[in-house]
């Protein structure tokens, strides 16, 4: 691995030997449509490739190849995380190979490429990129997530969630973990012994930019330009010489301190100060095309940390940083950018940039009303960026940003008060629902078309279910609470059992840990039409109350004819608007909180997945809430009583899912850069 980059240097000279050099000051616009992938949060685990000190051996699995041994994640392991950790192998392959028959040569990887860092998966993500790379010519630029890597500097880790023989987890942990150092006992009757090998430690910067050099990091003789924040000079005649040395890992750090950013914007009362890498660059991979690889993790370091200049130990985590940090940790990234925007229409360039992080706030409005409902904590709430920071981004005149980390579907469009626009384009991951990735097609200098390509039939996704079957069989064995549903493993295509995934994360870790129990525990009993219902109820009842009410066990009348008077009112509102009351019943609670995910996740993508009747009925549903409670408002001494208050919260809830459809295009849409407008294509 440390003779990567040299090798890279010295294939690329040999190239240069035939090539010109390039003028990045002359005036080139490219002639033709140009097609670019965006592929963020891949998270690749490489399931088939063999720990090199032989210390796991995985499970053996039939493949079209023959019988391989496979080193994979457990299926509890994979419905308590945002990701998946296996099936993403086979989805990765299925989407190059589509973007293969597409003729598209360049894909952006916009963070989280792999599965933190781990050497087991680097060298797999490495082979695949360098076959699609020498077999079909396509050019792979990366730019790094919070998950690549997990810090700045490589450390222990590991996992304990393996799966070994027999449906039981294997712990596999890194040499100097303490698990394996200090030989910490983990086994349970859900685990064997630990395992100790170094191919599932999370690597650090250097490493991993050694891993993928020839993929973005660094610059190659067939570039037409090349630079980072730290080239001496971005104006002179390109020599690609001067970009390599320059470009070199030594040459592209920035000082960083726990309050702030370093360097020449250090303020005296600044403390535990670092150099760290920065592996962000400006490439121009065909004439008139600028990508802006932006590497937005801010690893803060923390306060009265030990000292130690390469102890991972003492930095944060990048995860919930984003570009709210860039702004206050390196701010000299701002100033590059803006720089490279005004080169970029000074030479007529079109530029695009992409990064792990969201620009834009990607709740489609609704941020104030989750914070309301489940907590300014939750739900992600502390990755959204602030307004102050779209602003300050749109002000450096970018105007498009393709962005991973939230494994979702979005359009953001930022507006400045100054007329600036910034169009941030959220890429779904192929490792969650909907799994899908965008292409950007460059129709002109102004105009670029996106569009969201849903990879549903993968081949060879369910190569891996009996070792699962083997698992639920162990896990219905011992009696292991909140076992997974084994439905998932009669998904006929991968779309299909990625909505599984949403539908199994939703039930066993996002309602218990996101939603306000009692919401929850309401929604979990009633269904559409008994919302409806309730949406219309004037008497203050308790949700204890509900609950007898719709189990026929209540003894007071006046409460059951209250409930009558009721429905005859819903049944009245759903045929204003064309539905039937018995209509809303043919759907529960438990169907409402899994669409809820599907929107959050997917946007307008997920409305394949969703009957629009019932999607009507929760614009309908949202209505008649918002009209409950604003009646509630006009009362006097009315907002503390239980009936406005779980009227109140499922109001929010319903807004909220409907929000989530999205109010910009997300599937298919053509922007207008100089005009700041967004048009949907069919």
């Amino acid at each position: 691995m440390k003779f990567t980059h040299s090798l890279l240097l010295l294939s690329s000279l040999i190239v240069f030997a035939f090539s010109c050099h390039a003028d990045p000051q002359k005036s080139t616009t490219a002639t033709e449509e140009i097609q670019i992938a965006f592929m963020p949060d891949i998270h690749f685990h490489d399931i088939y490739d063999q720990f090199s000190d032989k210390t796991f051996s995985g499970l053996p699995t039939p493949t079209p190849h023959g019988t391989r041994q496979a080193s994979i994640r457990s299926m509890r392991a994979q419905l308590h995380s945002t990701r998946l950790f296996n099936e993403n192998y086979f989805a990765l392959l299925a989407a190059l190979d589509d973007i293969v028959k597409r003729k598209i040569k360049y894909v952006a990887l916009s963070g989280d490429f792999s599965d933190d860092g781990q050497p087991l998966h680097m060298r797999g993500l490495k082979t695949i990129l360098d076959r699609y790379h020498h077999q079909y010519g396509i050019e792979f630029f990366a730019a790094p997530g919070n998950h690549d890597p997990t810090k700045p500097f490589s450390h222990p880790a590991g996992k304990l969630d393996y799966l070994g023989t027999g449906g039981k987890e294997q712990p596999i942990f890194s040499l100097q973990h303490p698990v394996c150092a200090k030989k910490i006992h983990v086994i349970d009757k859900q685990r064997y012994a630990a395992i100790c090998s170094d191919d599932v430690q999370e690597l650090g910067y250097k490493p991993i930019m050694d891993f993928l050099g020839e993929h973005g990091f660094y610059p190659k003789a067939s570039y037409h330009y090349f630079e980072t924040p730290y080239s001496s000079d971005k104006k002179s005649h390109y020599d690609f010489l001067i970009a390599s040395r320059e470009a070199k890992f030594e040459n592209r750090h920035y000082e960083i301190c726990h309050q702030g950013s370093g360097g020449r914007y250090k303020q005296s009362h600044y403390s535990d100060c670092y150099q760290l890498a920065d592996s962000s660059y400006l490439v121009e991979p065909t004439p008139g095309l600028w990508l802006l690889a932006i590497d937005a993790n801010v690893y803060q370091p923390k306060q009265g940390s030990n000292g130690d200049k390469q102890d991972a130990e003492n930095f944060s985590g990048s995860s919930d940083a984003g570009y709210n940090k860039v702004i206050t940790h390196k701010t000299h990234l701002l100033e590059w950018i803006t720089d490279v925007v005004q080169r970029a229409q000074a030479q007529h360039k079109t530029l695009i940039a992409f990064s792990h992080f969201p620009m834009q706030e990607f709740y489609d409005g609704a941020s104030d009303d989750i914070a309301q409902l489940m907590g300014e904590q939750k739900f992600q709430l502390s990755r959204n960026p602030s307004t102050i920071t779209s602003k300050m981004l749109a002000d450096t005149g970018l105007k498009i940003h393709v962005a991973g980390h939230m494994h979702i579907n979005d359009t953001g469009v930022y507006r400045s008060d100054n007329g600036k626009v910034l169009f941030n384009i959220q890429a779904p991951s192929l490792a969650a629902y909907i799994p899908a990735y965008k292409i950007l097609t460059i129709k002109s200098d102004q105009q670029i078309e996106v569009e969201t390509v849903v990879v549903k039939d993968v081949p060879r996704f369910n190569e891996l279910f009996t070792h699962y079957r083997a698992e639920w069989n162990y896990l219905q064995s011992i009696a292991a609470p909140d076992i997974w549903n084994k439905e998932i493993l009669q998904s006929k295509n991968y779309h299909q059992f990625t909505e599984w995934h949403l539908r199994e994360l939703a039930r066993l870790r996002f309602l218990p840990q996101e939603w306000p129990a009692d919401i929850r525990e309401l929604l979990m009993q009633l269904n559409g039409a008994q919302l409806l219902i309730i949406s219309q109820l004037k008497t203050d009842i308790s949700l204890a109350q509900i609950a007898a009410l719709i189990d026929n066990q209540t003894q007071d009348k006046t409460l059951a004819g209250d409930w009558q008077i009721a429905t005859k009112q819903a049944a009245s509102v759903a045929k204003k608007n064309g539905l039937l009351l018995d209509s809303f019943a043919t759907w529960t609670g438990q169907d409402l909180s899994v669409d809820f995910y599907r929107l959050w996740s997917a946007d307008q993508l997920a409305l394949q997945d969703i009957d629009p009747q019932r999607f009507a009925h929760y614009e309908l549903l949202a209505q008649q809430f918002f009209l409950s409670t604003a009646d509630h408002a006009t009362a006097r001494n009315l907002t503390d009583r239980p009936r406005y208050l779980y009227q109140e919260k499922l109001g929010k809830l319903l807004k909220i899912l409907v929000h989530f459809s999205g109010d910009a295009p997300s599937d298919h849409f053509l922007l207008e850069l100089n005009t700041g407008k967004i048009k949907p294509l069919h």
